[in-house]
């Protein structure tokens, strides 16, 4: 494995200067995301809110185990809650991180038999008791990176030539998944954290502490993406690829767990289109056109246009324990 050359990183100040600087922004994201498919950003004016909820998420998973096992996962047919070490599948492989998953608050619908399954996922999340202030800073902190997202997927529309909307209607009631991860350190060769994947999203933001793992595969082989003060790590998902027929490319990732004696924590965040549309089919024009490759092909990994069962698809290959507890899939 080699180092990563250093990722693009953009200034978001310079989408909103006009003139020459935008368009050198603009160029650099297209340039990005259908090449390597990760970038930093910085100058998004979150940098407080960055830390404070690495913070929180250090004072979560420092919590006793009994008192993190109260919002297990395992408790909720909508995948939101705590995963102990291990107890998540990457390619069928366990990784070695625990985590705290949450989503938009919402009521729990009843779901029919006849219904898609992937209704499941609206409900509530679970807090810990424990931990009063950990409700609205994760809340306010999701709903601060998904208008982060919404302004860049108008970036990307943008470049591909489309109307700063394109994505608007599947975004009223975007999916939004945010988790809080810790990797602990290891010994030996095992040193998984999380295996290699796709996000099944639009976008994902990841907030890195100042310790590497990151990497992402390129030209047959992977490179570390190092975390920046500050700066956010994102990187294209499955739907965007989807929706540009491949102009965009998505790609493979993993996180390797750090040596014994160091812990790893990052906050990431997952935007996908509202779970009961369809991934819009852009118009692309010729010039563009032409150089999309068309969505990748993978039987282990189907690509679907229903963002619902796309998004559901992850969760399940993810978390198979919840999903047969609550007789979603077996």
């Amino acid at each position: 494995m080699q180092s990563s050359p250093v990722l693009p990183v953009l200034d978001m100040q310079l989408l909103f200067a006009g003139g020459d600087a935008r368009q050198e922004f603009l160029r650099t994201l297209a340039d990005a995301a259908r090449t390597v498919g990760f970038f930093y950003i910085k100058g998004h004016g979150l940098d407080t809110e960055q830390q404070r909820v690495l913070r929180l998420s250090k004072q979560f998973f420092a919590l006793p185990q009994a008192q993190k096992e109260t919002v297990a996962m395992l408790n909720s047919p909508h995948f939101r809650g705590y995963t102990k070490l291990g107890s998540e599948l990457t390619a069928g492989k366990h990784d070695m991180r625990e985590q705290f998953d949450i989503m938009r608050e919402e009521p729990a619908v009843m779901v029919a038999n006849n219904e898609p399954k992937w209704w499941h996922l609206w409900g509530p999340n679970q807090w810990p008791v424990t931990l009063p202030e950990l409700r609205m800073g994760l809340l306010s902190y999701q709903e601060q990176l998904a208008q982060l997202s919404t302004v860049l997927l108008s970036a990307f529309a943008e470049v591909m030539q489309q109307p700063a909307d394109v994505f608007g209607e599947t975004l009223q009631e975007p999916y939004t998944h945010m988790k809080l991860i810790r990797y602990p350190g290891v010994m030996g060769n095992s040193r998984q954290g999380v295996g290699a994947h796709k996000d099944p999203g639009y976008l994902t933001i990841v907030s890195p502490d100042q310790h590497s793992g990151l990497q992402v595969y390129k030209d047959q082989q992977w490179l570390d993406v190092p975390p920046i003060a500050g700066a956010f790590v994102v990187n294209i998902g499955e739907l965007l690829e989807l929706a540009s027929d491949g102009y965009l490319r998505a790609t493979e990732h993993r996180v390797v767990s750090p040596q014994a004696g160091t812990d790893r924590y990052s906050v990431a965040f997952f935007m996908a289109a509202a779970l009961a549309s369809e991934v819009p089919l852009l118009n692309l024009p010729p010039q563009l056109k032409a150089q999309a490759l068309g969505p990748t092909s993978d039987a282990n990994n189907p690509l679907f246009y229903q963002v619902g069962e796309n998004v559901l698809k992850g969760r399940v290959r993810s978390h198979p324990d919840v999903a047969c507890a609550h007789k979603i899939a077996c």
